[in-house]
């Protein structure tokens, strides 16, 4: 059986250390998430701590950083790990996307230098764990309008607001908190031990169940000047981190998609009706020939991204913004039609499909939801901005 992402040999544009990485997550997956995930699902919990000191040996937190006990790992790298960890399971890839590409991003590009001595080595080991708090309540795709506030007293800052759907936020000891000033948007290292920071765990979701998500209180919060990011001034510090985080749900998405694809690919050829196996009836094959096809061109679109990102030292918003849109629109239609050559066992936690597709869910939406990346690359094409008013 051909696997789906072996029919066009992309594995060939692939160096050997690219591949040995791969291989590495692939495997940490196999130990420590896939023998566990369907019951953290099941629970809605997962070990944060553990899991994270574990990624922290191997160099996956902050892995495409620089210093500070990072690893300095290539955009490619970087890609292939978030792939291999989302094919085990969305909620785990995004406790390394937040952890690495929003939090310990805004400190290590925005941050003082005594801010990322303070942070950065225990967050990369996992000894530490971050969360990024920008979505309130009533503000998700809109962060302009923020309600979180912060104001002078002194030489302290007071922080006043909330912000909601905010990963790792219940176990998190530093918190990288974005809020409006009379001066503009400003972004604080507020460590959670700070008197009127709280957190708390947003329970009953049907998606990302294998990952802590939080509600965050801010009241009359006081921190040192210290305490903010120096280099961060504008709603665009913030927006940044986001542009960073996207690169990994490019090729986490495509891991989802294809673990879906290979369990459907397995059962397909398989499981017997009408006195044969249905993968060689004509509608179950072109089911599968066309997911492979979505999955190969997404694929292969990450690891075009990844390439012009190592070469030109980064992506511009709007090919992000392609990256983030297609392939993961891609990959819940593939996961709904997965589950449909699954029939009733595609809503058995036996099987990792239902999960991938309601975990995809939370993914078309988090880091910007659909509408807003056609808008982005809307404008890129016309020039005209559909978000003024």
């Amino acid at each position: 059986m051909t696997a789906p992402l072996d029919l066009l040999d992309v594995d060939t544009l692939l160096s050997d250390e690219e591949r040995d990485v791969r291989e590495l997550v692939r495997r940490v997956a196999d130990d420590k998430i896939r023998p566990h995930v369907a019951d953290w699902y099941e629970r809605g919990e997962v070990p944060v701590r553990e899991l994270a000191l574990e990624f922290g040996k191997l160099g996956l937190l902050g892995m495409h950083l620089t210093g500070y006990g990072c690893a300095g790992a290539s955009a490619v790298q970087y890609g292939l790990a978030c792939m291999e960890l989302e094919a085990a399971d969305s909620g785990v890839r995004s406790l390394v996307s937040v952890q690495g590409s929003l939090a310990m991003y805004a400190i290590w590009k925005y941050g003082s230098e005594e801010q990322k001595q303070q942070w950065l080595p225990g967050m990369a080991a996992g000894e530490l764990i971050g969360c990024f708090g920008l979505t309130e309540p009533d503000h998700g795709s809109d962060p302009a309008n923020m309600s979180t506030r912060a104001r002078r007293d002194g030489d302290d800052w007071v922080l006043d607001g909330g912000k909601m759907w905010i990963t790792n936020a219940p176990v998190a000891d530093v918190a990288v908190i974005w809020a409006r000033a009379e001066e503009g948007v400003f972004g604080f290292a507020v460590p959670t031990t700070t008197p009127g920071f709280s957190a708390r765990e947003i329970k009953h979701k049907m998606s990302l169940r294998a990952s802590s998500t939080g509600e965050i209180t801010l009241d009359d919060v006081r921190l040192p000047d210290s305490a903010r990011l120096p280099e961060a001034r504008g709603l665009k510090a913030p927006l940044s981190c986001l542009t960073e985080a996207r690169f990994g749900i490019i090729w986490g998405s495509m891991g989802a998609a294809r673990d879906c694809l290979e369990t459907a690919l397995a059962y397909a050829t398989t499981r017997e009706q009408f006195d044969r196996a249905i993968g060689g009836f004509q509608l179950t094959q072109a089911k599968l020939a066309d997911m492979t096809l979505e999955l190969q061109k997404g694929y292969l679109l990450a690891l075009h991204l990844g390439r012009r990102r190592e070469a030109a030292g980064g992506l511009r918003p709007e090919q992000v913004s392609v990256g983030k849109l297609n392939n993961v629109r891609e990959a819940i239609k593939i996961a709904r039609t997965c589950r449909t050559i699954l029939g009733g066992n595609g809503i058995s936690g036996e099987y990792p499909v239902m999960r991938h597709a309601n975990n995809l869910e939370s993914v078309l939406t988090y880091e910007g939801t659909s509408e807003i990346h056609q808008l982005v690359i809307g404008q890129k094409l016309t020039g005209l901005n559909a978000f003024a008013s």
